[in-house]
């Protein structure tokens, strides 16, 4: 998977292992690149997938290739599965915890 991070050169390869678990929403980023004989200029904006997320309170934004959209919206599907199995697991041990308390 390469990514590209806001725009920048600097790009990682996952050399072909999947991403088991994503957080955070797949968008897309609408932008004018500035040249002035482009289609943009007066037309449509240049249009990428983007997964933007949290980290250590702050918004961070990942640029995505095309051929790496359907891996992401996986992963983030994965993500929101483990998370709905964790809070039922929660639920459960807090209202054992209340049966055992007799409350």
């Amino acid at each position: 998977m390469k990514i590209h991070y806001r725009g920048d050169a600097v790009s990682q390869r996952s050399g072909g292992s999947e991403v088991s678990l994503l957080r955070g929403t797949l968008t897309t980023f609408r932008r004018r690149c500035g040249k002035p004989s482009c289609h943009c200029a007066t037309g449509e904006p240049h249009e990428s997938p983007a997964l933007a997320y949290t980290q250590g309170g702050r918004t961070k934004t990942l640029t995505l290739a095309e051929d790496d959209v359907a891996e992401v919206e996986a992963a983030l599907a994965r993500f929101q599965s483990a998370r709905a199995e964790l809070e039922r697991a929660a639920d459960a041990g807090i209202s054992a915890l209340r049966a055992r308390r007799g409350r």
